[in-house]
């Protein structure tokens, strides 16, 4: 019993400290040309760049598209770093 209590406290030491890692992991992604997005590892928005030429009434439904892209994009991204990152600390955990 001690033994399983000495593991989850390691696990947990584990967890804590990929959390703080992905916390300072920031991702960049321009996929649509006029759009940046910066979002850390833990999946926080940092930044959205818009460039000022897409700010227009008529551009409203593509900006929409492209935002919407740039995002999923970078969420994407970020939960890709965040397995690496997870696969790299924990080999061989289970679901990982």
């Amino acid at each position: 019993m001690l033994d399983k209590m000495k593991q989850l406290m390691e696990m947990k030491r584990q967890a804590d400290q990929i959390k703080r890692e992905l916390e300072s992991v920031t991702v960049d992604v321009q996929e649509v040309r006029g759009i940046k997005i910066t979002v850390n590892g833990s999946q926080h928005f940092k930044s959205i760049e818009i460039d000022e030429a897409l700010l227009t009434a008529a551009n409203k439904a593509r900006l929409q598209a492209d935002l919407l892209r740039s995002l999923n994009a970078a969420i994407g991204r970020s939960q890709g770093v965040a397995a690496q990152k997870m696969k790299s600390i924990l080999p061989g955990f289970p679901g990982i």
